[in-house]
Protein backbone atom coordinates (compact mmCIF):
# COMPACT_ATOMS: atom_id res chain seq x y z
CA UNK A 1 0.00 0.00 0.00
CA UNK A 2 2.80 2.44 0.81
CA UNK A 3 4.68 1.68 -2.31
CA UNK A 4 1.41 2.22 -4.55
CA UNK A 5 1.04 5.93 -2.40
CA UNK A 6 4.62 6.93 -3.49
CA UNK A 7 4.07 5.23 -6.72
CA UNK A 8 0.77 7.63 -7.02
CA UNK A 9 3.12 10.66 -5.56
CA UNK A 10 5.67 9.91 -8.78
CA UNK A 11 3.25 9.53 -11.50
CA UNK A 12 1.05 12.67 -9.73
CA UNK A 13 4.80 14.80 -9.51
CA UNK A 14 5.49 13.75 -12.98
CA UNK A 15 2.24 14.66 -14.58
CA UNK A 16 2.50 18.32 -12.49
CA UNK A 17 6.01 18.96 -13.43
CA UNK A 18 4.91 18.16 -16.97
CA UNK A 19 1.65 20.59 -16.78
CA UNK A 20 4.37 23.59 -15.69
CA UNK A 21 6.44 22.54 -18.60
CA UNK A 22 3.59 23.28 -21.31
CA UNK A 23 2.62 26.13 -19.65
CA UNK A 24 6.25 27.38 -19.24
CA UNK A 25 6.60 26.52 -22.99
CA UNK A 26 3.53 28.33 -24.16
CA UNK A 27 4.50 31.66 -23.09
CA UNK A 28 8.37 31.46 -24.00
CA UNK A 29 7.21 30.96 -27.75
CA UNK A 30 5.07 33.54 -27.85
CA UNK A 31 6.70 36.08 -25.47
CA UNK A 32 10.33 35.42 -26.81
CA UNK A 33 10.25 33.31 -29.80
CA UNK A 34 7.96 35.24 -31.77
CA UNK A 35 9.31 38.30 -30.84
CA UNK A 36 12.89 37.30 -31.93
CA UNK A 37 11.54 36.28 -34.79
CA UNK A 38 10.17 38.93 -35.80
CA UNK A 39 13.71 40.99 -35.46
CA UNK A 40 15.43 38.46 -37.15
CA UNK A 41 12.86 38.91 -40.55
CA UNK A 42 14.00 42.69 -40.21
CA UNK A 43 17.43 41.73 -39.48
CA UNK A 44 17.70 39.51 -42.26
CA UNK A 45 16.10 41.46 -44.64
CA UNK A 46 18.00 44.35 -43.94
CA UNK A 47 21.53 41.69 -45.20
CA UNK A 48 20.45 40.60 -48.47
CA UNK A 49 18.18 43.04 -49.75
CA UNK A 50 21.30 44.22 -52.03
CA UNK A 51 20.40 41.24 -54.15
CA UNK A 52 16.66 43.11 -54.94
CA UNK A 53 18.35 46.76 -55.17
CA UNK A 54 21.21 44.93 -57.45
CA UNK A 55 18.68 44.64 -59.87
CA UNK A 56 18.78 48.54 -60.38
CA UNK A 57 21.51 49.80 -58.26
CA UNK A 58 24.39 47.56 -60.11
CA UNK A 59 23.75 49.59 -63.57
CA UNK A 60 23.40 53.16 -61.51
CA UNK A 61 26.85 52.88 -59.57
CA UNK A 62 28.69 50.41 -62.89
CA UNK A 63 29.03 47.24 -60.56
CA UNK A 64 30.32 44.23 -62.75
CA UNK A 65 28.77 41.18 -61.36
CA UNK A 66 32.43 40.28 -59.72
CA UNK A 67 32.26 43.91 -57.77
CA UNK A 68 28.95 42.97 -56.86
CA UNK A 69 29.44 39.82 -55.31
CA UNK A 70 32.32 41.04 -53.31
CA UNK A 71 30.24 43.77 -52.07
CA UNK A 72 27.76 41.46 -51.08
CA UNK A 73 30.04 39.19 -49.75
CA UNK A 74 32.58 41.26 -47.75
CA UNK A 75 29.68 42.18 -45.43
CA UNK A 76 30.51 39.26 -43.68
CA UNK A 77 34.37 39.93 -43.22
CA UNK A 78 33.01 42.77 -40.63
CA UNK A 79 30.59 40.49 -39.07
CA UNK A 80 33.54 37.75 -38.53
CA UNK A 81 35.78 40.74 -37.01
CA UNK A 82 33.37 41.57 -34.42
CA UNK A 83 31.75 38.14 -33.66
CA UNK A 84 32.79 36.79 -30.99
CA UNK A 85 33.25 39.68 -29.18
CA UNK A 86 30.26 41.41 -29.28
CA UNK A 87 28.69 37.95 -27.90
CA UNK A 88 31.20 38.04 -24.81
CA UNK A 89 29.52 41.84 -24.74
CA UNK A 90 26.40 40.79 -24.27
CA UNK A 91 27.08 38.05 -21.90
CA UNK A 92 28.41 40.54 -19.46
CA UNK A 93 26.06 43.42 -19.82
CA UNK A 94 22.95 41.19 -21.09
CA UNK A 95 20.87 40.97 -23.84
CA UNK A 96 18.39 43.33 -23.34
CA UNK A 97 20.97 46.22 -23.77
CA UNK A 98 23.30 44.84 -26.24
CA UNK A 99 21.09 43.20 -28.25
CA UNK A 100 18.87 46.91 -28.83
CA UNK A 101 22.56 48.56 -29.35
CA UNK A 102 23.19 46.27 -32.63
CA UNK A 103 19.67 47.11 -33.90
CA UNK A 104 19.72 50.44 -33.75
CA UNK A 105 23.40 50.23 -35.06
CA UNK A 106 22.61 47.77 -38.51
CA UNK A 107 19.41 50.01 -39.14
CA UNK A 108 21.38 53.22 -39.06
CA UNK A 109 23.46 51.97 -41.27
CA UNK A 110 21.33 50.10 -43.56
CA UNK A 111 19.76 53.43 -44.23
CA UNK A 112 22.74 54.93 -45.05
CA UNK A 113 23.54 52.25 -47.90
CA UNK A 114 21.14 54.40 -50.15
CA UNK A 115 23.70 56.91 -50.05
CA UNK A 116 26.55 54.76 -51.95
CA UNK A 117 28.38 56.26 -54.75
CA UNK A 118 30.09 53.61 -56.37
CA UNK A 119 32.81 50.77 -55.69
CA UNK A 120 34.72 51.82 -52.68
CA UNK A 121 31.77 53.19 -50.76
CA UNK A 122 29.55 50.24 -51.38
CA UNK A 123 32.72 47.62 -50.02
CA UNK A 124 32.77 50.21 -46.93
CA UNK A 125 29.05 49.98 -46.05
CA UNK A 126 28.88 46.77 -46.38
CA UNK A 127 31.81 45.81 -44.35
CA UNK A 128 30.49 48.42 -41.95
CA UNK A 129 27.10 46.72 -41.99
CA UNK A 130 28.33 43.36 -41.08
CA UNK A 131 30.55 44.94 -38.14
CA UNK A 132 26.86 46.72 -36.80
CA UNK A 133 24.99 43.42 -37.12
CA UNK A 134 27.66 41.21 -35.76
CA UNK A 135 26.36 39.19 -32.44
CA UNK A 136 22.71 39.21 -33.33
CA UNK A 137 22.04 35.91 -34.80
CA UNK A 138 24.22 33.75 -31.82
CA UNK A 139 23.36 36.94 -29.29
CA UNK A 140 19.77 34.92 -30.03
CA UNK A 141 21.09 31.93 -30.02
CA UNK A 142 22.57 32.24 -26.82
CA UNK A 143 19.85 34.19 -25.22
CA UNK A 144 17.42 31.08 -26.38
CA UNK A 145 19.43 28.71 -23.92
CA UNK A 146 18.99 30.96 -21.01
CA UNK A 147 15.61 30.40 -21.23
CA UNK A 148 14.88 27.22 -23.27
CA UNK A 149 15.56 23.72 -21.36
CA UNK A 150 18.07 21.54 -23.87
CA UNK A 151 14.95 19.16 -25.32
CA UNK A 152 12.97 21.75 -26.31
CA UNK A 153 15.30 23.73 -28.02
CA UNK A 154 15.87 23.27 -31.70
CA UNK A 155 12.20 23.84 -32.00
CA UNK A 156 13.00 27.05 -30.36
CA UNK A 157 16.24 27.62 -32.61
CA UNK A 158 13.87 26.63 -35.74
CA UNK A 159 11.08 29.05 -35.03
CA UNK A 160 13.17 31.63 -34.58
CA UNK A 161 15.57 30.72 -38.04
CA UNK A 162 12.27 30.85 -40.19
CA UNK A 163 12.32 34.28 -40.13
CA UNK A 164 15.74 33.87 -42.59
CA UNK A 165 13.12 31.95 -45.16
CA UNK A 166 9.86 34.41 -44.19
CA UNK A 167 11.52 37.60 -44.94
CA UNK A 168 12.64 36.53 -48.41
CA UNK A 169 8.97 35.14 -48.26
CA UNK A 170 7.71 38.59 -47.27
CA UNK A 171 10.89 40.46 -48.62
CA UNK A 172 11.19 39.40 -52.41
CA UNK A 173 7.56 40.43 -52.75
CA UNK A 174 8.09 43.69 -50.99
CA UNK A 175 11.47 44.79 -52.76
CA UNK A 176 10.25 44.24 -56.02
CA UNK A 177 7.04 46.19 -55.07
CA UNK A 178 8.82 48.75 -54.26
CA UNK A 179 11.49 48.61 -57.08
CA UNK A 180 8.40 48.45 -59.48
CA UNK A 181 6.37 51.42 -57.94
CA UNK A 182 9.50 53.40 -58.72
CA UNK A 183 9.07 56.05 -55.82
CA UNK A 184 11.22 58.68 -56.78
CA UNK A 185 10.68 60.87 -53.59
CA UNK A 186 13.39 63.70 -52.73
CA UNK A 187 15.28 62.41 -56.03
CA UNK A 188 15.97 59.46 -54.58
CA UNK A 189 15.60 56.17 -56.78
CA UNK A 190 14.08 53.34 -56.03
CA UNK A 191 17.14 51.33 -54.92
CA UNK A 192 17.90 54.03 -52.45
CA UNK A 193 14.40 53.80 -51.15
CA UNK A 194 14.63 50.44 -50.68
CA UNK A 195 17.23 50.60 -48.26
CA UNK A 196 15.95 53.52 -46.07
CA UNK A 197 12.30 51.73 -46.05
CA UNK A 198 13.45 48.45 -44.85
CA UNK A 199 15.99 50.13 -42.74
CA UNK A 200 13.97 52.42 -40.46
CA UNK A 201 12.17 49.45 -38.98
CA UNK A 202 15.67 48.27 -36.98
CA UNK A 203 16.06 51.37 -35.50
CA UNK A 204 12.32 51.96 -33.94
CA UNK A 205 12.09 47.88 -33.11
CA UNK A 206 15.76 48.00 -31.40
CA UNK A 207 14.42 51.19 -28.87
CA UNK A 208 10.87 48.71 -28.27
CA UNK A 209 13.53 45.68 -27.35
CA UNK A 210 15.38 47.80 -24.57
CA UNK A 211 12.29 47.91 -22.81
CA UNK A 212 10.41 44.57 -24.26
CA UNK A 213 13.69 42.06 -23.09
CA UNK A 214 14.04 40.32 -19.85
CA UNK A 215 17.85 39.21 -19.75
CA UNK A 216 17.27 36.10 -17.38
CA UNK A 217 14.41 33.56 -16.00
CA UNK A 218 14.99 35.11 -13.21
CA UNK A 219 14.08 38.43 -14.70
CA UNK A 220 10.86 37.24 -16.79
CA UNK A 221 7.68 38.54 -14.46
CA UNK A 222 5.33 37.57 -17.00
CA UNK A 223 6.25 34.00 -15.57
CA UNK A 224 4.29 33.13 -12.21
CA UNK A 225 6.19 32.17 -9.07
CA UNK A 226 5.90 28.58 -9.37
CA UNK A 227 6.61 28.78 -13.62
CA UNK A 228 9.76 30.99 -12.71
CA UNK A 229 11.10 28.51 -10.11
CA UNK A 230 10.13 25.39 -12.09
CA UNK A 231 12.32 27.17 -15.48
CA UNK A 232 15.45 28.30 -13.21
CA UNK A 233 15.64 25.03 -11.28
CA UNK A 234 15.87 23.35 -15.18
CA UNK A 235 18.19 25.52 -16.38
CA UNK A 236 20.70 25.58 -13.90
CA UNK A 237 20.25 21.54 -13.52
CA UNK A 238 21.18 21.57 -17.50
CA UNK A 239 23.95 23.90 -17.05
CA UNK A 240 25.43 21.53 -14.55
CA UNK A 241 24.59 18.33 -16.16
CA UNK A 242 27.05 20.06 -19.53
CA UNK A 243 29.65 21.46 -16.88
CA UNK A 244 30.24 17.89 -15.98
CA UNK A 245 30.97 16.66 -19.95
CA UNK A 246 31.83 19.74 -21.26
CA UNK A 247 32.96 23.10 -21.03
CA UNK A 248 32.29 26.46 -19.48
CA UNK A 249 35.37 28.45 -20.00
CA UNK A 250 35.67 30.48 -22.45
CA UNK A 251 39.23 29.81 -23.19
CA UNK A 252 38.41 25.92 -23.79
CA UNK A 253 36.57 26.93 -27.42
CA UNK A 254 39.64 27.40 -29.33
CA UNK A 255 41.26 23.88 -28.24
CA UNK A 256 38.09 22.14 -28.42
CA UNK A 257 38.41 20.48 -32.00
CA UNK A 258 34.46 19.95 -31.94
CA UNK A 259 33.95 23.32 -32.05
CA UNK A 260 36.19 23.78 -35.11
CA UNK A 261 34.25 20.84 -37.01
CA UNK A 262 30.90 22.57 -36.45
CA UNK A 263 32.45 25.37 -37.76
CA UNK A 264 33.61 24.14 -40.74
CA UNK A 265 29.90 22.53 -41.53
CA UNK A 266 28.29 25.65 -40.75
CA UNK A 267 30.54 27.62 -43.13
CA UNK A 268 30.46 24.75 -45.96
CA UNK A 269 26.47 25.26 -45.87
CA UNK A 270 26.54 28.71 -45.18
CA UNK A 271 28.02 28.39 -48.83
CA UNK A 272 25.09 27.61 -50.52
CA UNK A 273 22.41 29.91 -48.09
CA UNK A 274 24.26 33.39 -49.47
CA UNK A 275 25.16 32.39 -52.78
CA UNK A 276 20.99 31.45 -53.39
CA UNK A 277 19.96 34.62 -51.24
CA UNK A 278 22.09 36.98 -52.28
CA UNK A 279 21.65 35.83 -56.28
CA UNK A 280 18.78 34.42 -56.44
CA UNK A 281 16.90 37.51 -57.68
CA UNK A 282 19.22 37.96 -60.46
CA UNK A 283 18.85 34.40 -61.49
CA UNK A 284 15.51 34.47 -61.53
CA UNK A 285 15.89 37.53 -63.91
CA UNK A 286 18.21 35.27 -66.23
CA UNK A 287 15.00 33.26 -67.28
CA UNK A 288 13.53 36.30 -69.15
CA UNK A 289 10.60 38.61 -69.54
CA UNK A 290 10.09 39.13 -65.87
CA UNK A 291 8.59 42.30 -63.68
CA UNK A 292 10.20 43.51 -61.00
CA UNK A 293 7.23 42.16 -59.22
CA UNK A 294 6.90 38.93 -61.35
CA UNK A 295 10.99 38.59 -60.24
CA UNK A 296 9.65 39.20 -56.69
CA UNK A 297 6.92 36.60 -56.39
CA UNK A 298 9.06 33.61 -57.91
CA UNK A 299 12.04 34.14 -56.03
CA UNK A 300 9.79 33.87 -52.93
CA UNK A 301 8.57 30.46 -53.76
CA UNK A 302 11.80 28.62 -52.71
CA UNK A 303 11.59 29.97 -49.14
CA UNK A 304 8.53 28.71 -48.59
CA UNK A 305 9.73 25.28 -48.89
CA UNK A 306 12.83 26.52 -46.89
CA UNK A 307 10.49 27.51 -44.04
CA UNK A 308 8.53 23.96 -43.87
CA UNK A 309 11.83 22.21 -43.84
CA UNK A 310 13.01 23.67 -40.91
CA UNK A 311 10.60 23.02 -38.79
CA UNK A 312 10.14 19.81 -39.79
CA UNK A 313 13.23 18.64 -39.54
CA UNK A 314 13.71 20.32 -35.74
CA UNK A 315 10.55 18.39 -34.85
CA UNK A 316 11.54 15.55 -35.83
CA UNK A 317 15.02 15.95 -34.30
CA UNK A 318 13.85 17.63 -30.68
CA UNK A 319 10.98 14.01 -30.94
CA UNK A 320 13.78 11.73 -31.29
CA UNK A 321 17.05 13.65 -28.89
CA UNK A 322 18.92 12.69 -32.26
CA UNK A 323 20.88 15.81 -33.66
CA UNK A 324 23.77 14.76 -35.67
CA UNK A 325 22.70 12.91 -38.49
CA UNK A 326 19.67 15.44 -38.90
CA UNK A 327 22.28 18.08 -39.51
CA UNK A 328 23.95 15.58 -42.15
CA UNK A 329 21.16 14.06 -43.91
CA UNK A 330 19.41 17.60 -44.57
CA UNK A 331 22.73 19.34 -45.75
CA UNK A 332 23.51 16.64 -48.11
CA UNK A 333 19.84 16.38 -49.77
CA UNK A 334 20.39 20.14 -49.88
CA UNK A 335 23.61 19.59 -52.18
CA UNK A 336 22.06 17.67 -54.48
CA UNK A 337 19.40 18.90 -55.31
CA UNK A 338 21.25 22.42 -55.87
CA UNK A 339 23.06 20.60 -58.27
CA UNK A 340 20.42 18.49 -60.14
CA UNK A 341 18.73 22.37 -60.20
CA UNK A 342 21.29 23.57 -62.36
CA UNK A 343 21.38 21.42 -65.12
CA UNK A 344 17.85 20.85 -65.17
CA UNK A 345 16.23 20.92 -68.98
CA UNK A 346 13.61 23.98 -68.01
CA UNK A 347 13.49 26.71 -66.15
CA UNK A 348 10.10 25.11 -64.11
CA UNK A 349 12.10 22.00 -63.34
CA UNK A 350 15.20 23.86 -62.37
CA UNK A 351 12.61 25.83 -59.80
CA UNK A 352 10.77 22.83 -58.17
CA UNK A 353 14.44 21.66 -57.76
CA UNK A 354 15.62 24.73 -56.12
CA UNK A 355 12.48 24.12 -53.57
CA UNK A 356 13.61 20.86 -52.63
CA UNK A 357 17.63 22.35 -52.70
CA UNK A 358 16.05 24.84 -49.82
CA UNK A 359 14.21 22.63 -47.86
CA UNK A 360 17.06 20.95 -47.35
CA UNK A 361 20.08 23.60 -46.96
CA UNK A 362 17.83 25.63 -44.67
CA UNK A 363 16.72 22.79 -42.56
CA UNK A 364 20.40 22.53 -41.32
CA UNK A 365 19.98 26.07 -39.50
CA UNK A 366 17.36 24.84 -36.96
CA UNK A 367 18.93 21.64 -36.06
CA UNK A 368 22.52 22.25 -36.28
CA UNK A 369 22.81 24.85 -33.12
CA UNK A 370 21.19 22.08 -30.97
CA UNK A 371 24.43 20.59 -31.25
CA UNK A 372 27.09 22.50 -29.73
CA UNK A 373 25.13 23.60 -26.28
CA UNK A 374 25.02 19.73 -25.39
CA UNK A 375 28.92 20.49 -24.64
CA UNK A 376 28.83 24.42 -24.13
CA UNK A 377 27.64 26.48 -21.56
CA UNK A 378 28.33 29.55 -19.29
CA UNK A 379 31.33 31.90 -21.07
CA UNK A 380 32.04 29.01 -23.16
CA UNK A 381 28.63 28.54 -24.97
CA UNK A 382 29.04 32.62 -25.58
CA UNK A 383 32.39 32.55 -27.14
CA UNK A 384 31.34 28.89 -28.62
CA UNK A 385 28.25 30.02 -30.74
CA UNK A 386 29.82 33.31 -31.57
CA UNK A 387 32.96 31.45 -33.23
CA UNK A 388 31.36 29.07 -34.59
CA UNK A 389 28.71 31.10 -36.74
CA UNK A 390 31.56 34.14 -36.70
CA UNK A 391 34.04 32.48 -38.80
CA UNK A 392 31.58 30.11 -40.28
CA UNK A 393 30.51 33.48 -42.43
CA UNK A 394 33.45 32.97 -44.42
CA UNK A 395 31.21 30.60 -46.29
CA UNK A 396 28.93 33.89 -46.65
CA UNK A 397 31.82 35.81 -47.65
CA UNK A 398 32.86 33.15 -50.39
CA UNK A 399 29.56 32.02 -51.63
CA UNK A 400 28.11 35.53 -53.09
CA UNK A 401 31.78 36.08 -54.40
CA UNK A 402 32.35 32.40 -56.04
CA UNK A 403 28.54 33.56 -57.96
CA UNK A 404 30.03 36.43 -59.59
CA UNK A 405 33.71 35.50 -60.36
CA UNK A 406 32.36 32.05 -62.30
CA UNK A 407 29.06 34.04 -63.99
CA UNK A 408 31.51 36.77 -65.62
CA UNK A 409 33.98 34.41 -66.53
CA UNK A 410 31.48 31.60 -67.93
CA UNK A 411 28.67 34.07 -68.83
CA UNK A 412 26.39 31.14 -67.16
CA UNK A 413 25.09 30.48 -63.39
CA UNK A 414 24.63 26.75 -64.26
CA UNK A 415 28.65 25.89 -62.91
CA UNK A 416 28.32 28.36 -59.80
CA UNK A 417 25.17 26.34 -58.64
CA UNK A 418 26.95 23.43 -59.19
CA UNK A 419 30.02 25.41 -56.77
CA UNK A 420 27.49 26.08 -54.40
CA UNK A 421 26.00 22.29 -54.35
CA UNK A 422 29.54 21.17 -53.17
CA UNK A 423 29.06 23.19 -50.01
CA UNK A 424 26.53 21.01 -48.09
CA UNK A 425 27.81 17.86 -49.52
CA UNK A 426 30.95 18.17 -47.76
CA UNK A 427 29.24 19.55 -44.34
CA UNK A 428 27.59 16.58 -44.44
CA UNK A 429 30.38 14.30 -45.12
CA UNK A 430 32.39 16.16 -42.26
CA UNK A 431 29.10 15.61 -39.28
CA UNK A 432 30.17 11.73 -39.66
CA UNK A 433 33.33 13.11 -37.92
CA UNK A 434 31.23 14.53 -34.87
CA UNK A 435 31.12 13.08 -31.67
CA UNK A 436 29.50 14.79 -28.92
CA UNK A 437 29.24 13.21 -25.55
CA UNK A 438 26.20 14.45 -24.24
CA UNK A 439 24.85 14.35 -21.02
CA UNK A 440 21.05 13.10 -22.16
CA UNK A 441 19.72 16.35 -21.01
CA UNK A 442 18.33 16.97 -25.15
CA UNK A 443 16.84 13.44 -25.62
CA UNK A 444 13.26 14.03 -25.46
CA UNK A 445 10.60 12.08 -23.67
CA UNK A 446 6.75 11.99 -25.30
CA UNK A 447 4.77 13.28 -23.60
CA UNK A 448 0.67 13.39 -24.47
CA UNK A 449 0.37 16.72 -25.06
CA UNK A 450 3.25 17.17 -27.72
Amino acid sequence: MKAANITGASGAGAAGDDAIRQRVLSRLRTRIVLYCFVLFIINYLDRVNVGFAALHMNKDLGLSATAYGLGAGIFFLGYIAFEIPSNMIMHRVGPRRWIARIMVSWGILSCAMAFVQGELSFYLMRFLLGLAEAGFVPGILLYLTYWFPARDRAKATAGFMTATVLSSVIGAPLSGWILGSNPNWLGLSAWQWLFILEGAPAIILGVVTYFYLADRPQDGRWLDAQERAWLVATIDQENRQVESVGSHEFRTIFRDHRVWLLTLIYMFNAVAVYGVVLWLPQIVRSIGGLSDVQTGLVTAIPFVFAAIGLMLVARSSDRTGERKWHTALSALAGGVFLAASALAPTPLVSLLLLCAAAFGVWAVLGVFWALPTQFLTGAAAAGGLAMINGFAQVGGFAGPYLVGWIRDATQSFTPALLTLAAGPVIAALLCGFVSVKASGIGAARSSPAE
